[in-house]
């Protein structure tokens, strides 16, 4: 796996700064923020609303550019990619789990988790193996060819986080994964979390939840868009 030869970071953000609007309407949602992610980290962010944590993690996932500052991902310098470049490293070394889960109704759980894999150009027959034992590995097996609308919440977070690490990322982003799930089920989510980082999966989650922040190694807090503590 390629790293930032100057840090030893699978991810730096150095200075990095987000500016939205000019003049009197201008919003600095991320200010000089310096950040080193390491093969292996499993981090939280914390932070109130507007304290910038979704932002940087947008420009972490490269679903956002910054408007200064550096970006190092896996020894790239993700400033200077282009829109095709930065959507490759996306589905090759990314991982995505969203609140809302954001499945395809029209499609299974196999066919969503397929799904990364069709765009890595992975030959049918693989692909479909691949799917199939991630969706064993979160508890799944049994579901394969259900659709979003015959699983519960739980299980279609299950199926949002097989295909974030389908495609085996680098660094797993999940913003605020259990925010629409119960206690029970949010234990049973964070239990996966926990599994993956212990097989080696670097991973980041941004949480409004204590208790979900105290699964982490370690918590940062931001505030007024860049890391207070």
């Amino acid at each position: 796996m390629a790293i930032n030869p100057s840090s030893g970071a699978i991810a730096e953000l150095i200075n990095i700064s987000k500016i939205y609007g000019e003049g009197a309407t201008q919003v600095r949602a991320v200010n000089e923020l310096n950040l080193k992610v390491f093969k292996g980290d499993y981090l939280a962010v914390m932070g109130t609303s507007g304290s910038g944590k979704s932002t940087a993690m947008n420009i972490l996932g490269c679903l956002d550019r910054p408007s200064s500052g550096s970006y190092w991902l896996l020894g790239q310098e993700v400033n200077k990619l282009s829109d095709d470049d930065l959507a490759t490293l996306r589905n090759r070394h990314l991982g995505f789990v969203f609140q809302q889960f954001h499945l395809l109704s029209n499609m299974s759980a196999l066919e969503n988790v397929e799904l990364p894999m069709i765009y890595a150009n992975v030959p049918v027959a693989e692909r479909k193996e691949r799917a199939a034992a991630a969706l064993q590995r979160v508890g799944l097996g049994e579901r394969l060819r259900n659709k979003p609308n015959q699983l519960s919440g739980g299980q279609q977070q299950r199926v949002a986080i097989a295909r974030a690490i389908i495609n085996r990322p680098a660094l797993l982003l999940a913003d605020e994964p259990t925010g629409a799930l119960d206690s029970d089920t949010t234990r049973e989510v964070l239990a996966i979390f926990d599994q993956l980082n212990q097989e080696g999966m670097t991973v980041l989650l941004v949480t409004h939840e204590q208790d979900v922040a105290q699964r982490a190694q370690r918590v940062l807090l931001f505030r007024d868009g860049h890391i207070a503590n």
